[in-house]
């Protein structure tokens, strides 16, 4: 099979999951605003805060980052920046995915390729509910390509926990609903935070797999452009060759003949 017609089929492959991946990504684009909200105003509620309910984590605790990547190519520099922060994360506990982000070091706890990610989810939920019972990390971060439309792609590095607070006066009148809790309410918080942690996740990760099908299908069509200018230049080079050949035979039977004449 030639270039080309490798391309062809990354570029169909592309464009049969880039509609989907865009709609899947754009219907969490709210939701992930009312979650982080709703989270916010349970873990910073006034009450909880005075009764020293809310969790929080220890600074001299190692960060734990999670990076997305992909598993094929044809993305352009879609894995490079993902890379680059890998590399310059030399303390940091990390969880990787995807097959093209090829690293690993003592601190990596899990990698697993972008195909088998949601399959094998419940084995990241399990390093996350341990971190936040344990309290493990004193912070944990997404880095990740993040989809917000066709022509705006970002690399972005999300901090999820612990959850920031807007301390200005008017988010503070959000925090004031109190609440009535049946059992232990650390043992709520945490596992609130896990499955909000969670959820994350898998919201970044359907952020950079319709990020990832946008970049392969402008990669895919650029390259197919840029081939098919590389076929028409040979193409154009061989007629010319070709009608220097036919010329400088004319001018070669021409002499011949000419001689014979003589």
């Amino acid at each position: 099979m030639n270039l080309k017609n490798v391309v062809k089929v990354m570029n169909f492959h592309s464009l049969v999951r880039v509609d989907n991946a865009r709609r899947t990504a754009e219907s969490f684009f709210m939701s992930e605003i009312a979650l982080t909200e709703m989270m916010n105003k349970i873990v910073y509620n006034k009450n909880l805060i005075l009764d020293k309910k809310n969790l929080v984590p220890n600074p001299n605790n190692p960060v734990l980052n999670i990076y997305i990547g992909n598993d094929y190519g044809f993305c352009g520099n879609f894995n490079s920046a993902v890379l680059e922060e890998i590399r310059q994360d030399h303390n940091g506990k990390k969880i990787i995915v995807g097959e093209k982000i090829n690293y690993k070091d003592e601190n990596t706890l899990f990698h697993i390729t972008k195909e088998n990610f949601l399959n094998n989810f419940n084995e990241i939920e399990e390093i996350i509910h341990d971190s936040i019972v344990n309290m493990r990390y004193s912070e944990i971060n997404i880095i990740y390509n993040r989809y917000y439309s066709i022509s705006d792609l970002r690399f972005v590095k999300n901090k999820i926990f612990p959850l920031e607070f807007d301390n200005s006066n008017e988010n503070k009148k959000k925090f004031t609903e109190d609440y009535i809790i049946e059992g232990d309410t650390n043992i709520i918080l945490k596992n609130l935070i896990s499955l909000y942690i969670c959820c994350q996740i898998r919201i970044a990760e359907c952020n950079s797999w319709a990020a990832e099908n946008v970049m392969r299908q402008q990669v895919t069509q650029e390259s197919m452009k840029k081939i098919d200018e590389i076929n028409e230049q040979t193409a154009r080079e061989e007629r010319k060759e070709r009608k220097y050949k036919n010329f400088q035979k004319i001018i070669e039977n021409f002499r011949n003949l000419k001689q014979k004449g003589k």
